[in-house]
């Protein structure tokens, strides 16, 4: 083995690990943003069931979520459309803001 190609794995590694780290946090950022839209949709749902049975619909939304999203999410009712904006996790808030997600639902009020 020549000296000169001695710890080449580790420089490449060191190369390579801005693109690995890089990759990963996009793919979470991905799967991230499809399950807030999983979750958007099943509160807006809620919220339609709730309105069709006469209860409030905003508050439906808003217990469908799991806790972490209580400060991420926008939930508007205009007539029979319960309407839930949501913001995935994410390290920087622009890129929340990005990739927020719009679920909706409809239903006849009572």
């Amino acid at each position: 083995m020549d000296a000169r190609q001695d710890g080449q794995a580790t420089v490449e590694l060191i190369g390579a690990l801005p693109a690995l780290l890089l990759a990963g946090y996009v793919a979470f950022q991905v799967l991230a943003a499809g399950y807030a839209l999983t979750l958007a949709d099943g509160a807006a749902e809620a919220g339609a069931l709730a309105l069709a049975s006469g209860r409030p619909a905003s508050q439906a939304a808003r217990d469908a979520l799991p806790g972490w999203a209580a400060d991420e999410v926008d939930v508007s009712v205009r007539g029979g459309r319960v309407t839930v904006r949501l913001r995935p996790p994410a390290l920087s808030a622009a890129i929340a803001e990005r990739l927020t997600v719009t679920g909706s639902a409809a239903a006849r009020p009572r």
